[in-house]
C-alpha cells in the first residue's frame, strides 16, 4: 500500500536545529513523554504538533494505511471551550481516560492539548498527576503562547521547545491602514524604550516617557478594534446558520482574544529586538531588564483571562516597563 506524504514542518522551521533534534529523537524512539511547545503563534505550534503526531503514529516502515493526524484513531485532542474558553476538569478527566486505553492501530497514542494555559485550576491539578505518572504508550504535546500561565510543576515535567514566528500574522486579514498603524505603533514602542534607557531626568523628558505610555495604549486599542471588526466581518459570513447566540458570542470573543494576544506577542518580539541591540552595544543590564519585562508581559496578558480589558493590561505592562528600563 503506497504511503502518503508526512505532514510537513512549517516552512519557516524546516531544517532548523530544533526540528533536527525532534526528527532525530523520533527516529531513535527517544522522544520525551511530555513536550511543551511554546511560541507566539498558536497556528504554528499546532502545525508542529501535527507534524510530530504524524511521525509518531504513522510508521513509514510498516505497510499500513496512513491517517492524517487529526483523523488517526490514536490521536487525542483537548481544546478550550465555552464562552470563557476554558479547559475544565470534566473534559480533562475524559482525555485521561482515553489515554489509558490501549492504542487501536498504532504502537502509541498522541494527545495534543491546545492552549494548555486555558486549563482552570482543577483541570491543571488533575492533569499534573498524569504527567507525574505517565502512560507509557502516550506522548503528550502541550501547546501554549503563555508558558508562565501554566503551573510551574507542569512546566518542570515537560521538555520545552520554543518556536518563534516573525511578522504580524495577527493583522494578516486587516486592511493596509490598520497594518501601517500597527507598524508605526511597534516602531514608536521601540523608540520609547530607547528614551527610557537614555537616562532622561528633566521634567519634560519624564513627562514624555509617561505620555508615551498612553499614546501607545490609544493606538493599540485602535488597531485591535479595526482588526477585530475586519476579521469578524469575514468570518461571520462563513458561520453555519444554526448556531445559537452563545456560540456566536464565543466565536467573536475568541477572535478578539486571539488578535490581542498576538499583538501582545508582537510587543515581546519588539522588546527582544531592542534588548539584543543593547546587548550588542555592551549594555549587560539589558539582559536583566528583558527577562523581567517578558515575565511582566506574561502576567499582564494573563490578566486578560480575568476579564481585565486590554487597555488596563497594556497599561500595567508599560508602566512596569518604564520602571524596568529607565536608566538610573
Amino acid at each position: 500500500m503506497p504511503q502518503a506524504s508526512l505532514v510537513p514542518w512549517p516552512a519557516a522551521l524546516a531544517g532548523t536545529p530544533t526540528v533536527a533534534v525532534l526528527e532525530r529523537a523520533i527516529d531513535r524512539q527517544r522522544l520525551a513523554h511530555s513536550l511543551l511547545l511554546q511560541g507566539e503563534n498558536l497556528a504554528t505550534l499546532a502545525n508542529v504538533a501535527h507534524a510530530i503526531a504524524d511521525r509518531l503514529l504513522n510508521d513509514p516502515k510498516k505497510k499500513t494505511q496512513h491517517f492524517p493526524p487529526k483523523q488517526h484513531p490514536d490521536f487525542l485532542a483537548l481544546r478550550p471551550a465555552g464562552k470563557m474558553r476554558q479547559i475544565t476538569a470534566e473534559v480533562t478527566r475524559d482525555l485521561i481516560g482515553r489515554m489509558q486505553v490501549s492504542p487501536q492501530i498504532s504502537h502509541r497514542k498522541v494527545a495534543v492539548v491546545y492552549e494548555a494555559d486555558r486549563m482552570n485550576t482543577a483541570a491543571a491539578n488533575i492533569f499534573l498527576k498524569t504527567l507525574e505518572e505517565p502512560t507509557a504508550s502516550t506522548t503528550i504535546l502541550l501547546l501554549t503562547t503563555r508558558p508562565y500561565s501554566l503551573l510551574p510543576t507542569i512546566r518542570s515535567r515537560c521538555l520545552h521547545f520554543r518556536f518563534t514566528d516573525a511578522g504580524s500574522e495577527a493583522l494578516a486579514e486587516a486592511d493596509a491602514p490598520t497594518r501601517e498603524l500597527w507598524q508605526t505603533t511597534r516602531a514608536d514602542y521601540i523608540a520609547w524604550l530607547g528614551l527610557l534607557t537614555a537616562g532622561v531626568v528633566d521634567k519634560r523628558g519624564v513627562a514624555d516617557q509617561l505620555l508615551g505610555v498612553y499614546g501607545l495604549i490609544t493606538r493599540f486599542n485602535a488597531v485591535l478594534a479595526a482588526a477585530t471588526d475586519q476579521v469578524w466581518k469575514q468570518q461571520k459570513e462563513k458561520l453555519p446558520e444554526d448556531l445559537d447566540d452563545d456560540e456566536v458570542d464565543a466565536i467573536q470573543t475568541g477572535i478578539t482574544n486571539g488578535i490581542r494576544l498576538k499583538l501582545f506577542a508582537e510587543f515581546e518580539h519588539a522588546t527582544r529586538t531592542f534588548a539584543q541591540e543593547r546587548l550588542l552595544a555592551g549594555d549587560e543590564t539589558a539582559r536583566r531588564s528583558l527577562t523581567a519585562a517578558i515575565v511582566q508581559l506574561e502576567k499582564s496578558a494573563g490578566l486578560l483571562r480575568l476579564n481585565l480589558n486590554e487597555a488596563a493590561a497594556l497599561e500595567n505592562f508599560l508602566l512596569s516597563s518604564l520602571r524596568l528600563w529607565a536608566k538610573r
